[in-house]
């Protein structure tokens, strides 16, 4: 039947046959089946669709769509209604499916079935009416624009368009996805205070462990690896299901600040919808990210653009920026970089304690761009000329402020525990190690060729 015929003639068990506009997150049901929601359209309902609930013994059984705009078919599933919407309930016993490639296919054989479907001589006639209407129209039209990362907004629940990077559980029972789309996310203020850093440091990343250089390596080096939080009211027994690789529209995702680092939050409600290699989203994506690799300026943040702030000079104002990402993953443990960062605390916080004793200077910085956070030490003569010598505290003090965003009132004083927002600033960073037969786990960032002039 039609889709829209099917919706008429409730409480019947029907055939139906249409295009994969949605999935949800597959789940446990209250009993012990598995079950998921996929929305499908065709010609005679393309406006809103319709939604079939399948339950199934585990989540292998359920329908694994690889492609939003692939089709599917369903065998005698029961139409019914949930308040004012009509949709269909597809019954393990008796139900079953197939998955067919969408428009983008060039043969009729399903690349899933459930284990009691039954091919017919005229299921290759549906599918290729269907592909044939898939190529002449946009059952996306009208479909709100999914968000990049350059645009969320904390608090927001947003659509975003994003591939999967990787997919892990970093403590027993808590998982995240690694996301990205070639752009940056904006940067936030820090609310941190400046005096609790030695004792609780702002965290490197939102995981409690840093993941391992085998994974880091394979990450792209430009744009922000957006780490996604798993609801604990979702099941977390479907991600498994999620294909690292893979293009997917995240539809009411949550974008949330945390520790100055932004994550996003998958709720229960939260859909998704593969997305074709071939699809013009994609393409736009992976095309915009190429540029930017290939520019001499475009590794900068996108937010310090047309320049970062002057408060800083290097010895080196030609030399190619590159990402806090490129460093951490450069396959020598020792080099020097160039990068545009904000300068998101430091230890100690005080002016006064900048210097040891015996004058020699002494601090830790905590970097940040869009990709990554590092530690960097100012030390013994490269801070000499950060610093510019050993100017009077209250200059240190000033140049701390302009240095970290810290806010002041009118006659120069201190606003205490107001946000930060600390500028984009160039500096120059060399990598080094401290035990020999350790050379990775004991690699080290310092400041170096860097003056903090204002």
């Amino acid at each position: 039947m039609a889709i829209e015929d099917a919706m008429a003639s409730l409480n019947q068990k029907v055939n139906i046959i249409g295009v994969v506009v949605e999935m949800g997150m597959p789940k446990r049901s209250k009993g012990t089946d598995c079950f998921c929601t996929v929305k499908i359209v065709d010609q005679s309902h393309r406006s809103s669709g319709i939604s079939v609930n399948v339950f199934a013994e585990n989540m292998e059984k359920l329908p694994h769509v690889e492609s939003a705009g692939d089709i599917i078919q369903f065998s005698h599933v029961v139409m019914k209604t949930h308040g004012q919407d009509v949709n269909a309930v597809f019954n393990k016993k008796f139900s079953s499916f197939a998955i067919f490639e969408g428009k983008y296919g060039e043969d009729f054989s399903p690349y899933q079935v459930s284990s009691n479907f039954r091919p017919r001589d005229q299921d290759k006639k549906f599918v290729k009416d269907l592909r044939k209407w898939l190529a002449d129209s946009e059952i996306d039209k009208g479909m709100k624009e999914p968000l990049s990362l350059r645009e969320i907004r904390e608090g927001e629940r947003v659509d975003l368009f994003c591939k999967i990077l990787h997919i892990c559980e970093v403590t027993k029972d808590e998982w995240i996805i690694f996301v990205w789309d070639g752009t940056d996310t904006p940067p936030v203020s820090v609310q941190t205070v400046l005096e609790d850093e030695m004792d609780n440091p702002l965290p490197l990343q939102l995981e409690s462990l840093p993941l391992s250089r085998d994974i880091l390596c394979t990450f792209p080096t430009v744009g922000t690896i957006l780490r996604v939080i798993v609801d604990q009211g979702s099941e977390k027994l479907s991600l498994h299901l999620l294909k690292v690789g893979k293009w997917v529209r995240f539809l009411k995702i949550i974008c949330e600040v945390q520790a100055g680092l932004w994550r996003g939050v998958l709720m229960p409600s939260t859909k998704l919808r593969y997305m074709p290699d071939a699809d013009l989203l994609v393409s736009q994506r992976q095309r915009f990210y190429d540029e930017r690799l290939s520019s001499k300026w475009e590794r900068m943040p996108l937010s310090s653009f047309p320049w970062p702030s002057r408060i800083t000079e290097t010895d080196y104002e030609h030399v190619p920026v590159v990402t806090l990402m490129d460093v951490v993953t450069h396959s020598e443990v020792t080099a020097k970089f160039k990068c545009v960062v904000r300068v998101a605390a430091i230890v100690p916080w005080r002016a006064e304690d900048f210097c040891s004793p015996p004058g020699t200077y002494r601090t830790r910085l905590t970097l940040e761009d869009p990709t990554a956070r590092i530690h960097a030490f100012v030390h013994a003569e490269d801070g000499e000329k950060f610093f510019e010598g050993y100017p009077p505290v209250d200059v240190l003090k000033r140049k701390r402020n302009k240095l970290l965003g810290i806010a002041e009132s009118d006659d120069g004083n201190e606003i205490n525990n107001a946000p930060r927002n600390p500028p984009w600033v160039q500096c120059c960073i060399k990598s080094y190690y401290l035990v020999k037969g350790d050379v990775w786990g004991s690699r080290r960032y310092r400041i170096f060729g860097t003056r903090l002039v204002t």
